[in-house]
């Protein structure tokens, strides 16, 4: 039999939709590394690739049930639905591959003078470094940070900056999820006319009058 046939068909959008399911835990997953990283949390593009993997993975058990079932309804709002995931998943990726060090610094910046100085402290802790960054603009707010700073490098007196250690760090995931994302985004849209192909197809199994 031709892949063209109703068997293969299925088979091919089942498996595709297995994909999805790993593809998904693999999005969220790094999400949640970069994540546990302090500052990358508030990261809005994080959130959005979390979101997509968790959206990604509800719309692929409907996809799967919807080809085991070959039921109509299913595999409609399920290829609607996936294209939209394709062009949202597609947007935030290359927002992550697009974002410069820069665009990365002023986050950082933005986000630390909103934190507490408990919150400042504990991550300070947490990473093993002092203040944010040891610039000329903010040389009298890094030289405080550091007064106060409790991390346990300051005893050894080679600390680093902690907004250098989390510039590292959200680069690599955002590095990671832009790519993983941009790339399974496209096959989406084989998702997508694979649901359109099997959905018009005819299940020799099925009455012959009952198929639309």
């Amino acid at each position: 039999m031709v892949c063209g046939g109703f068997t293969c068909s299925k088979n091919a959008l089942c498996s595709l939709n297995v994909v999805y399911m790993l593809v998904g835990l693999l999005l969220i997953g790094v999400a949640a590394w970069g994540k546990g990283f302090g500052i990358v949390s508030s990261i809005h593009i994080i959130g959005g690739v979390i979101a997509v993997g968790v959206f990604l993975l509800l719309i692929a058990i409907v996809g799967l049930v919807g080809a085991l079932n070959h039921h109509q309804v299913m595999l409609f709002f399920y290829m609607v639905i996936l294209f939209l995931v394709f062009l949202f998943q597609f947007g935030v990726s290359c927002s992550c591959l697009a974002m410069n060090r820069e665009q990365q610094e002023k986050l950082l910046n933005a986000t630390w003078g909103m934190m507490g100085n408990g919150t400042r402290g504990a991550l300070e802790k947490q990473l093993d470094c002092c203040g944010l960054f040891n610039t000329t603009a903010s040389q009298a707010q890094f030289v405080s940070e550091v007064q106060s700073c409790i991390a346990p490098c300051k005893r050894t007196k080679k600390c680093y900056t902690c907004g250098g250690l989390m510039l590292q760090h959200s680069a690599e995931a955002l590095q990671i999820l832009g790519g993983v994302g941009l790339f399974f985004s496209f096959t989406e849209i084989l998702g997508v006319w694979l649901a359109v192909r099997y959905r018009n197809q005819k299940d020799p199994r099925a009455n012959p009058s009952a198929f639309l």
